[in-house]
């Protein structure tokens, strides 16, 4: 794989661990802690995949996925989220993908993969 990741997860251990997985697996990977924080982060470097966690502070992910409708040109998203139903989280953001907290790392890369396959072949 290579791609650019940006991870937008308030956790620092597990923003950290996401960091390392997916870098391992040959991704070019950013990190935000909040919204706002990557939205000036994207300002910088366009991510072709954000992993984007839904309740943190200063900019959660539903307003977060709301500015990147109002900007346009919006990257794949794939939902991390510890919620009961993470598949109606997604859906409420219009997300192309999600992954219940916590999760294997298998189910990351799986996850990963596939919608970046979209964004390789346009789908």
């Amino acid at each position: 794989m290579s791609a650019r990741v940006l991870i937008v997860e308030d956790d620092p251990d597990l923003r950290g661990l996401l960091r390392t997985m997916l870098a391992m697996e040959g991704l070019d990977v950013d990190e935000a802690p909040h919204g706002r924080a990557a939205l000036d982060s994207m300002q910088r470097r366009r991510p072709d995949l954000i992993l984007l966690d839904m309740r943190m502070p200063i900019m959660d992910g539903w307003a977060f996925c709301r500015e990147l409708d109002r900007q346009g040109d919006r990257p794949k998203v794939i939902v991390l989220t510890a919620a009961a139903d993470p598949a109606e989280r997604a859906a409420e953001v219009r997300a192309d993908g999600w992954l219940g907290k916590p999760f294997e790392y298998k189910a990351l890369l799986t996850a990963v993969e596939r919608v970046l396959r979209q964004v390789t072949y346009g789908s």
